[in-house]
């Protein structure tokens, strides 16, 4: 098996086709659920008019090309989705080849995020390897003279069942090209007891590049006669260039041109912040000329952005009434009647994405006169067809006319689904006349992000005598993403809510769930698990301490809370499932508890009790993005309150697995993200300005802080596939802010765990 990205030269459609052998058996799955496909000869396909979603060709060498229309970022989905269509196919892995696809809306959804890529496209895969392996199959009993039922593909050849002739694939493609495409209800799909590839472990295809240095991510990317651009930004978001002497950053040996950006107009949404670019024949000139610049900002209306005084107006908008968005029975009026209520407020800090690879493009843009005619951007991109979105109008040039190449990336976690770094590509290329490579520093990367929001969630709960609240009201108040997109967007919108508030798991009879205004100040965006982060916090942590209060073991109070095993009605509750069906996805509390109960015993929780004081376990589970998690963690904090982590137990059920060993690094990974969140994560911002610059005042966890241990257990499910990515994080905080209190007996309410004193006596 071998793997190609697509030249940074650009590739066009009919390109790709080019780059596959003449007589080729090519299928095309088309986004529609009929899934229709279509054979063509590659030699003389018309591409434009398949509207593809996946692509599969094969070589009368017998060469399998699959093309993987997703990005890689680290999950391995450059070489999960292929494997699906090889098992379907029965191709032989060895003799696949992955070919990275460049942006076109005829893929269907290209964007890497929202843990969506096995979900949407498995059945999608399914489809295309069957298509293409019932075709073969035909192929050889048309060759033979005998039943198509009697011939099978078995791992990259068609045997006859009644004289075990066999034949390989490539053998049979100019027969098969020949043939009418099956319809969908004429597929017969594997049965999952012979699935080759799919659940099973295999390295990812990019291993051997990655490891021997050879792999091109987005900072590797080249272009002819390139050239390297850093740029100064506006300090403070909205803000714009009052004047600026590049006489200095002119004389800098390198320094080819200073050039000026404009600010966005409108909202920000995926739009350049401007600024002054210094572009040069290497990044160390640009960098040195930007850092020599002599800038004056208007700083504009965000210039008093203050976080410290933001959060307390972010307090009051949460412990007042806000707009609701779910209710049954009448939570406020039994916790006015209530003689027991309990009260609690929980706070998130704005956090950034952080990746290790900063945001970075190359763009060749291509005029004739003052018009643009073309564009080719190569980029480290969780969404080519959203750089293409916002460079096709940047350049008023057709979005089509945008060719996008997406190299490997140095992770995401949502930040590269924002092509803002694309769009200053193109503008510099435009005004150089040639390619030109943008790289964001880290203190660009950190100062500039489109963070996710800071947030305060207001919970309050009456109780009976046992205990176990009979009426629950939760309030929250954050800058919403919306605001990216819409300058007037005040207040959460319902996808937001329902990451861990709105969707509230437990079983009470009277619930309500309301929303408060709050003007975003700064870029607001996705980060992995989105606002599961401050609301699973919120929520699980709230449990924990009505646990307490109640005077019971916060396991088995948790799943008292949780209820009988039902699946809740998505539709009386207003929830969105993610555009999920409930039929496929539904809302399962018996999933729920079960990853609960499991987790509870591969900790063996009982054993808790009897930890002295400074060890404690904590214990979370949450619902987010259709997958079920559960979290124990093991807290050891010293008198003068050093806290290490031992040991982080996680089970996840995210149904059915396509590749076990990349859904275990995510959750380890998703362990040490929320880890670092949860312990360091804090951007503050002091007149309009982010305070935080680098690694090393906004921290990430190391060897000698990270949790020593994670045992994860995967649930073995034949359900359908959902989230891993972004499932696994949310519960995390609370089971170790919970187990903090285990520990020591402090209810940690606000992260993160840096800004508190964990010591003890």
């Amino acid at each position: 098996m071998s793997s190609t990205l697509q030249s940074q030269k650009g590739v066009t459609r009919r390109g790709f086709l080019a780059g596959v052998s003449a007589g080729s058996l090519v299928l095309m799955a088309k986004v529609s659920s009929g899934q229709d496909v279509a054979v063509a000869d590659a030699a003389k396909a018309d591409v434009e008019s398949f509207n593809p979603d996946l692509f599969v060709s094969i070589a009368p060498d017998g060469t399998v090309s699959i093309l993987a229309h997703r990005s890689e970022m680290g999950t391995g989905i450059r070489t999960s989705l292929p494997r699906v269509v090889a098992d379907e196919l029965e191709a032989d892995w060895d003799r696949v080849k992955i070919v990275q696809a460049i942006g076109d809306k005829r893929l269907g959804d290209q964007n890497t995020d929202g843990s969506n890529s096995i979900r949407f496209f498995f059945d999608r895969m399914r489809v295309a390897g069957a298509t293409a392996r019932t075709m073969l199959e035909r192929a050889a009993a048309q060759k033979w003279g005998v039943s198509a039922q009697e011939c099978s593909a078995d791992n990259h050849r068609v045997v006859h069942s009644g004289s075990d002739r066999t034949i390989e694939f490539g053998q049979l493609v100019s027969i098969a090209r020949t043939l009418d495409v099956p319809p969908a209800d004429q597929l017969k799909m594997k049965s999952p007891s012979k699935y080759r590839y799919i659940g099973k472990d295999t390295p990812i295809t990019d291993m051997d590049d990655i490891l021997t240095g050879k792999a091109i991510y987005g900072i590797d990317a080249r272009m002819d006669n390139q050239l390297f651009a850093v740029i100064a930004r506006p300090p403070v978001v909205g803000g714009t260039v009052k004047s600026f002497d590049a006489t200095r950053a002119k004389k800098i040996p390198g320094v080819v041109d200073v050039v000026e950006i404009p600010k966005f107009t409108g909202a920000p949404v995926f739009q350049p912040l401007g600024g002054v670019a210094v572009c040069a024949t290497s990044t160390w000139a640009a960098w040195q000329g930007r850092d020599a610049l002599e800038i004056e900002w208007d700083e504009g209306s965000n210039a008093s952005y203050d976080t410290d005084e933001f959060a307390k107006t972010l307090a009051e908008s949460a412990n007042k009434p806000g707009k609701t968005v779910r209710n049954h029975g009448d939570a406020p009026q039994r916790i006015a009647d209530s003689s027991k209520v309990h009260k609690a407020d929980y706070s998130v800090p704005h956090l950034s994405h952080a990746p290790m690879e900063t945001p970075c493009a190359v763009a060749d843009v291509k005029t004739e006169g003052d018009k643009v005619v073309a564009c080719t951007v190569t980029a480290a991109t969780q969404n080519p067809q959203a750089v293409q979105q916002a460079v096709g109008p940047a350049m008023g040039i057709k979005n089509e006319d945008v060719i996008v190449n997406v190299t490997l990336l140095g992770t995401g976690f949502g930040r590269k689904s924002k092509p803002d770094y694309c769009v200053e590509a193109a503008m510099l290329s435009r005004k150089m006349g040639r390619p030109v490579h943008v790289t964001w520093t880290r203190e660009d990367d950190i100062h500039h992000d489109y963070f996710h929001t800071i947030s305060h969630v207001h919970l309050e709960a009456a109780v009976d005598d046992a205990g176990m609240p009979t009426a629950w009201l939760g309030r929250a108040a954050y800058p919403t993403i919306g605001s990216t997109f819409n300058p007037l967007a005040n207040e959460p919108a319902a996808f937001e809510v329902e990451m861990g508030l709105s969707d509230c798991p437990y079983d009470i009879p009277n619930l309500r769930v309301e929303v408060g205004q709050a003007q975003a100040h700064t870029r607001i965006g996705w980060l992995r698990s989105v606002a599961h982060i401050q609301q699973n916090f919120a929520v699980s942590s709230f449990a924990d301490e009505l646990a307490s209060h109640a005077g019971r073991d916060p396991y088995e109070y948790l799943i008292e809370l949780l209820g009988d095993d039902r699946e809740i009605d998505l539709k009386a509750t207003g929830l969105s499932n993610r555009g999920a069906s409930a039929k496929d996805y539904p809302y399962d509390i018996g999933r729920l508890k079960a990853v609960t109960h499991r987790v509870a015993e591969m900790a063996d929780w009982k054993r808790g009790k009897t930890l002295p004081k400074g060890r404690g376990l904590g214990i979370a589970c949450c619902r987010a993005f259709l997958g079920y998690t559960g979290h124990v963690v093991e807290v050891e904090i010293s008198k003068d309150g050093k806290l290490r982590i031992p040991k982080i137990w996680v089970c996840l059920d995210a149904g059915l697995i396509v590749s076990p060993d990349r859904v275990r690094a995510q959750v380890e990974g998703a362990a040490i993200m929320a880890t670092t969140q949860a312990r360091f994560g804090k951007i503050s911002f002091k007149n309009g300005r982010v305070v935080q610059s680098n690694y090393d005042d906004y921290s990430m966890v190391t060897m000698s802080n990270a949790p020593r241990e994670i045992i994860i257990d995967v649930v073995d499910s034949k359900a359908a596939p959902a989230g891993v990515g972004e499932t696994t994080v949310p519960s995390l905080a609370p089971a170790l802010c919970n187990a903090i209190f285990a520990a020591t007996g402090k209810r940690i309410r606000d992260l993160p765990l840096s800004d508190h004193d964990l010591s003890w006596a």
